[in-house]
């Protein structure tokens, strides 16, 4: 079984809107409604978990049978932190989830993922044990002296732009939160499953990414969200 993991907890103060900007609509549609249903309308996504905040959970149910979305299975409660709400939901899938299931980790404000990118997620774990989706570095890259000034390049064909989903077996990334609670190190991470792996030292693999594949952070972000749909409605495409 594949289960796609979405992480709605944020609250999107950089957006600058009122609410989350998981809910702020886009031609007349919340944001994570089109990202809800990338997932369940790709046939090699078998269910869904939403991670939420508590309060939340009856506005998502609400959105989830306005819009018809089926595949949504479990409601998972957020924690304080990226790491603590990622966690509660890999935790709340045990017992209704085996081992060699995959479960893919996602943003509910990346919108724009697509699934040839869903799809070589899945084929890369089912080799390796995770996939993360990674972008080539196109632009010129240097290390910062301080917030205003640079001295020193890095060569780009050296580093690759981590993106989502991420996606695990989930016998691996049980044991990997399972692990940073032993050691207590989640607090110390930054707020990625990624750096969780890293921390724990483990390797990582690539998965297929796009640019457009990106996560709503900043208003100009829904600007761009909405110019993307309004494309794909202009080449007759379902969104």
């Amino acid at each position: 079984m594949n289960v796609a993991v979405i992480l709605a907890g944020g609250v999107g103060t950089r957006v600058g809107a009122e609410i989350p900007k998981q809910y702020i609509e886009v031609l007349g549609k919340p944001v994570m409604v089109y990202t809800l249903e990338k997932f369940a309308n790709n046939p090699n996504i078998d269910a869904i978990e939403i991670v939420c905040i508590k309060g939340h959970i009856p506005y998502i149910k609400d959105l989830v049978r306005k819009y018809g979305i089926k595949k949504v299975k479990w409601y998972s409660e957020g924690g304080s932190s990226f790491q603590e709400s990622t966690m509660n939901g890999i935790f709340d899938l045990k017992g209704e989830v085996s081992s060699e299931d995959i479960v893919l980790i996602h943003f509910a404000v990346s919108p724009m993922v697509t699934d040839d990118i869903i799809d070589d997620s899945i084929r890369v774990c089912t080799k390796y044990g995770n996939a993360i989706a990674a972008d080539e570095m196109i632009m010129c890259t240097c290390i910062k002296d301080d917030e205003f000034s640079s001295s020193k390049s890095i060569l780009r064909e050296t580093l690759v732009g981590l993106n989502a989903p991420w996606t695990f077996r989930y016998d691996v990334v049980y044991s990997a939160y399972e692990e940073a609670l032993q050691k207590n190190i989640l607090d110390d991470l930054e707020p990625h499953t990624t750096s969780l792996l890293f921390a724990l030292g483990k390797k990582i693999y690539f998965s297929k990414s796009a640019t457009s594949n990106i996560k709503i952070t900043r208003k100009e972000d829904l600007d761009l969200f909405e110019g993307y749909l309004l494309l794909q409605q202009n080449r007759g495409k379902n969104i």
